[in-house]
């Protein structure tokens, strides 16, 4: 063992510099506070760690004349963990925690990474600067897969491709996109560790492009900086990760509901009509979506405006008002572009509020829409100036902010921000963008839950409650087929609330049969957000009848799985699980499963299989193994371990409930403000090879923030244990101090059973209802806040 020294770093740096990436030396190590620091002859290493399941390292080149400690954008965890054990030999260092080691070999130097004593991944060249870029090296076992780069159409394996790390719109992609809106730097792999590479500006993920079983990160400039992250589950990965970059936020309730959207609605009385024309065709709805008509009447030309457009709609705060008495919320759309001919040109040129050129004028330059400035939200005056209109249209009634285009769509490298360069800040600009608008709804409309719609972001992005989308996809049948991969895949790398336009955006495409089937895929994604451009309706109101009759089923399934629903935002919140969940997380172990996403977890306890091509009559589903798996329409049981071919029905897609499962569902309702939490049914999947299992049901009002932090929410738990031919279920409840409750009634319906039962006790009640042909037995349950609710069942032999 060896004792260790303060050393002072800025004496180590007086050391003149001969040549850069001349093989790394080792030379001494220290210990400061909680960092341990190898000095290497080009520079130093500093290693911390966040828990005994995330390690940070930093390197910082004798060159490099900033802190090594720069400012993070993704990262809000704090490196407090000191549990960590040094031990030198002449040959190596290691550091050992209860988790993650770190084997630091002397010559040749290298450092090695491993979990529980197990090898995960080490560095291969470590940093290097080249002419042009800065990099840093990984070996790859061969066989390994990987995941991660942000939102791609690429397949789940992404193994093979050099990813460029540059944010950008790919208008009408289908099967295939190698750059999208998000491009995160962040690598998973098959052997269940992560690697988050710590730095914003531009640059390249390369995931082995040359078949050398190399990992490469690549970037023009900053910090060279990237975290190991480990788990002993895919499920541990994704928690330890969201701890580090920050959870998302509870979602306000109404945001699973289906939304009224497209490109775009032209006058409030078309807003009105369309809603309207829900309540008609008595369509549940919650909210509508205005794009740019709201703030001017032409497609080009008006972006910049940021104000409403008095001609088309001369009484926006009482169209407002009005839609919120029926229960659907106005979101409005913005861009970070004002344009030299809007009204809000010469306002933001006088306030000094727009990214610059080389000689400090405002950055101008021509793109789709017209000649543009860009709002530098880097600069105070800017945040402020932009956050100022965003308050204003909060206080018309408006529920929630679409940021459209905040790649920036548009980005020339010359433009200059009050933080850096443009490449420097561009893949942070949708991230920070949605910064600036949840610290100004925490600031000034602290009760209020914000949803911020976005179509670009940054590792970290969800802390801000961002909701991304995988952008303009085309109306075709390869624009659907590329949307679970997306979805899954941002899901592993935090964003769990990735989306598409349902239905598809891009194109003339009148396909009925492609629309409701993207629409019953999207009752299993996180929002429901049915939009197009205008030539083709995206609201079911506007579809042919069958199309409609179709869109309706699917969307009043949405919203009785409500319950279950709000419950995966919960575990979001709490724990980081995404709601799409790739099969192998099921099945870590199953390489068959490892660039698999046509079947994926809706939550825990539903297996859902979307139909992604025309004119299918049947289709094959794996069922993950140590389950037995119910159809969730006919209750049919599968065993699970094997892949089956199962029929299509033209108003459903393939979707099953694990053996075990509580899956709470409320009654149909218009609009969510109509939910009512007080009387519902808990439907249980009762099947003899489970003889325990449980879960909980999270509630809460809704709508005001930090329901768990002000102990505003409830926890129902249930749990069922078998005994023979005896059956008892049990519930109880957690309830925060400053939540209101009320007693409540609900059914428990047990499906799976052959028989028609001998007993049931609830209490002093015996009642229930059997149902023969179905059957399934109904059990009313009565309950009053904080009671102990046992109910116990005597089946036949």
């Amino acid at each position: 063992m060896k004792t260790y020294i303060f050393l002072i770093f800025s004496l180590f740096f007086t050391v003149s510099i001969t040549a850069q990436n001349v093989e790394r030396q080792f030379i001494e190590t220290a210990k400061q506070d909680n960092n341990f620091v190898v000095m290497v002859n080009d520079g130093v290493y500093i290693f911390r760690f966040y828990s005994s399941e995330i390690v940070e390292t930093i390197f910082r080149p004798k060159w490099d004349k900033n802190p090594y400690d720069t400012i993070s954008h993704a990262v809000v965890k704090k490196p407090k963990y000191s549990k960590f054990e040094v031990i030198e030999s002449v040959q190596d260092i290691k550091v050992k925690t209860s988790g993650v080691n770190i084997t630091i070999t002397k010559t040749p130097f290298q450092i090695s990474y491993y979990y529980k004593d197990k090898l995960i991944t080490s560095e291969k060249a470590g940093y290097v600067k080249n002419d042009s870029l800065e990099t840093i090296e990984f070996n790859l076992t061969k066989d390994e897969v990987l995941y991660g780069g942000g939102a791609r159409a690429l397949g789940m394996n992404r193994r093979g491709h050099r990813l460029q790390l540059y944010n950008r719109a790919h208008y009408g992609y289908e099967t295939h996109s190698e750059l999208m809106n998000f491009t995160l730097p962040i690598v998973l792999s098959s052997n269940k560790y992560m690697i988050h590479f710590d730095n914003a500006p531009i640059g390249f993920l390369d995931l082995d492009s040359k078949g050398d079983n190399t990992l490469k990160y690549e970037t023009i400039s900053g910090r060279k900086t990237y975290q190991v992250i480990v788990g002993d589950s895919w499920y541990d990965i994704t928690n330890n990760y969201t701890d580090l970059t920050g959870k998302q936020p509870m979602l306000p309730r109404w945001a699973l509901g289906n939304f009224s959207s497209r490109f775009g609605y032209h006058s409030q009385e078309e807003v009105e009509m369309t809603i309207d024309k829900y309540k008609d065709e008595e369509i549940p709805v919650d909210a509508i979506i205005l794009d740019l008509y709201w703030f001017g009447k032409d497609l080009k030309g008006t972006m910049g405006n940021l104000e409403v457009f008095r001609d088309s709609f001369p009484d926006f705060e009482g169209m407002v008002k009005r839609l919120n008495d029926k229960g659907v919320k106005t979101i409005t759309i913005t861009e970070p572009f004002v344009l030299t001919t809007s009204k809000k040109w010469d306002e933001a040129v006088e306030k000094d509020v727009l990214a610059k050129d080389s000689i400090g004028n405002p950055a101008k330059y021509d793109f789709y829409f017209g000649n543009t400035g860009l709002i530098d939200i880097y600069k105070p005056e800017g945040e402020k100036w932009f956050w100022n209109i965003y308050k204003e249209l909060v206080k018309m009634g408006v529920a929630g902010i679409w940021g459209d285009l905040g790649e920036p769509e548009v980005h020339p490298s010359w433009v200059q921000h009050h933080t850096g360069s443009a490449d420097e800040v561009h893949n942070i600009y949708g991230h920070d963008w949605a910064r600036l608008i949840h610290e100004g709804y925490q600031r000034d409309f602290p009760n209020t839950r914000p949803f911020i719609l976005m179509r670009a972001g940054y590792s970290g992005s969800q802390r801000y409650g961002m909701i991304p989308w995988s952008g303009d996809v085309n109306r075709t049948w390869g624009g659907l087929q590329s949307q679970p991969e997306i979805a899954l895949q941002m899901g592993m790398q935090g964003l769990a609330y990735m989306h598409s336009d349902l239905g598809g955006f891009a194109g003339a495409n009148l396909d009925d049969e492609l629309y409701v089937r993207w629409l019953q895929y999207g009752v299993f994604n996180p929002i429901f957000r049915p939009h197009a451009q205008e030539d083709v309706p995206s609201e079911p109101v506007f579809r042919s009848k069958k199309a409609k009759a179709l869109a309706k089923e699917a969307i009043e399934l949405r919203y009785k799985l409500l319950p279950y629903n709000y419950n995966l935002v919960y575990e979001n919140n709490q724990f980081g699980k995404p709601l799409m969940r790739p099969l192998f997380f099921e099945e870590s172990d199953n390489p068959e499963l490892f660039n698999y996403s046509k079947t994926y977890l809706w939550g825990n306890d539903i297996l859902v299989s979307p139909v992604l091509e025309a004119g299918k009559k049947e289709q094959e589903v794996y069922f993950p193994k140590n389950n037995v798996w119910f159809d969730f329409y006919t209750h049919e049981k599968i065993e699970g371990g094997q892949t089956k071919t199962v029929q299509l029905k033209e108003n459903s897609i393939p979707t099953y409930v694990r053996a075990g499962a509580f899956i709470p569902m409320a009654k149909l309702m218009q609009t969510t403000i109509d939910y009512k939490d007080t009387y519902y049914q808990v439907h249980y999947y009762y099947d003899e090879s489970v003889t325990a299992s449980s879960a909980q049901i999270y509630t809460d009002n809704g709508m005001s923030s930090g329901p768990i932090q002000n102990e505003n929410y409830e926890l129902l738990s249930f749990k069922m244990s078998k005994k023979g031919h005896r059956l008892q279920f049990e519930i109880n409840d957690v309830i925060g101090d400053n939540l209101e409750t009320e007693g409540r009634v609900f059914y428990l319906l047990i499906h799976g059973l052959d028989k028609k039962p001998k007993s049931v006790i609830v209490g002093p009640s015996r009642r229930f209802e059997w149902d023969e042909n179905s059957k399934l037995l109904k059990i009313p349950v009565e309950r009053n806040p904080r009671e102990h609710s046992l109910i116990k069942i005597k089946l036949k032999k």
